[in-house]
């Protein structure tokens, strides 16, 4: 019996041994392990403050107008002859679009003629009567001086009236000319409120809408209005691109030529106009159009990934890592575009920023293990 109870602990002792053993090694490995990830879980990740340009864009509504626009009335009273264009008909600067009649402007016409024509005689007397004496004056004794010089202002007074005959000539024929309407510039005749033998005239003695409405449509107007917070990032020369509903699937382009400088004391924005060229007429004047305005600041900011702005209760701060300690920084934020935010406060180029600020990172908490990453800045969060 003692020999077999002998040969039971020499198989099981070996057996223990090596159960203990392993033990302890799988005990050693977890411990290791749970070292290992609160050793991760310590390490606070950073990156280095740098400046750097944000670029980004605001989507604003706009409307496009004409480029140029009249509405066309008579000059005078009187009645509409013909229309030589209709709603749609483009046109050229100097061209002829209707032609009225005033049948009265040919009596003034007439009573303007004959008045100039008895001014010319009375002159052309006069200035005879004048000539002769000042000829006979030549023979001493012959003609007095006072006879001449009454002569002579006769001949002064008569030549003021025929000027003022011609005057009058002059404006009865330019009120013929204005019963022609011309085009100012060339466009699109985009109304007509007449017909043949309406009565006309200037707008409220006779005409309450104009007889044709013009437009330029070559070349169109983007007009927008630019809220105050964005108005340092746009200067004239600046290309921008929109887009409108109806041609949801093709991007415009138009170049800022004229801003307003100043503020709109309502809406607080600045009016902008953005010149289009529209030489297929695929743009209209009146389209509402979605506006894509590029913000691009001329100097250089502190840019840091938005994870890196902490919005807490108290206000906004950055956490900046300094002599292995936490401090939070207060700071205002700018434009946020593609995960990065801009900052300002009291910063420097090169300070350490936690990457992901949270509340868990206490202010002046120790943080022994800090791993700084390279261009986090600039790829963002």
């Amino acid at each position: 019996m003692k020999s077999g109870y002998r040969t039971l602990f020499s198989f099981l002792f070996p057996v223990a041994v090596a159960a203990g053993l392993a033990s302890c090694t799988a005990s050693g490995a977890k411990d290791e392990k749970h070292e290992s990830a609160a050793a991760s879980a310590n390490v606070v990740e950073a990156f280095s403050l740098e400046k750097s340009n944000l670029s980004s864009s605001i989507r604003i509504p706009g409307e496009l107008v004409a480029f140029q626009q009249v509405d066309l009335y008579a000059k005078v009273n009187s009645f509409v002859r013909k229309l030589y264009v209709d709603v749609g008909s483009t046109v050229v600067a100097g061209q002829l679009l209707a032609t009225m009649e005033a049948p009265e402007m040919n009596a003034q016409l007439s009573g303007a003629e004959s008045r100039l024509k008895s001014q010319e005689a009375i002159y052309l007397s006069s200035k005879a009567t004048y000539d002769r004496l000042l000829e006979t004056s030549k023979t001493p004794g012959t003609v007095s001086q006072n006879d001449l010089d009454l002569a002579f202002a006769r001949q002064k007074s008569d030549l003021a009236q025929l000027e003022a005959a011609r005057a009058a000539h002059r404006e009865v024929g330019d009120n013929r000319n204005y019963l022609e309407i011309r085009a100012p510039f060339g466009g699109v005749i985009t109304a007509r409120n007449v017909s043949a033998g309406a009565y006309v005239g200037p707008s409220g003695k006779g005409s309450e809408l104009p007889i044709f409405t013009l437009q330029e449509q070559k070349k169109l107007r983007l007009v927008v209005s630019v809220p105050e917070a964005y108005t340092t990032y746009l200067t004239e020369g600046n290309q921008v691109k929109f887009t409108v509903a109806s041609l949801a699937n093709k991007a415009f382009e138009g170049k800022v030529v004229r801003m307003a400088g100043a503020l709109d004391r309502k809406l607080r924005s600045q009016h902008t106009e953005i010149d289009v060229q529209n030489d297929n007429k695929e743009l209209l004047p009146g389209m509402i159009v979605e506006v894509s305005l590029p913000l691009n600041s001329a100097t250089s900011n502190f840019v840091v990934p938005s994870s890196a702005v902490l919005n807490s209760t108290k206000g906004v701060y950055v956490i900046k890592i300094e002599n292995k300690k936490t401090k939070w920084i207060p700071v205002t934020t700018g434009r946020s575009d593609n995960g990065q935010t801009e900052v300002f406060g009291p910063l420097q180029e090169g300070d350490t920023l936690v990457t992901t600020a949270s509340e868990e990172v206490r202010d002046d908490a120790a943080t022994p293990n800090v791993r700084v990453l390279r261009e986090v800045s600039r790829k963002g969060a």
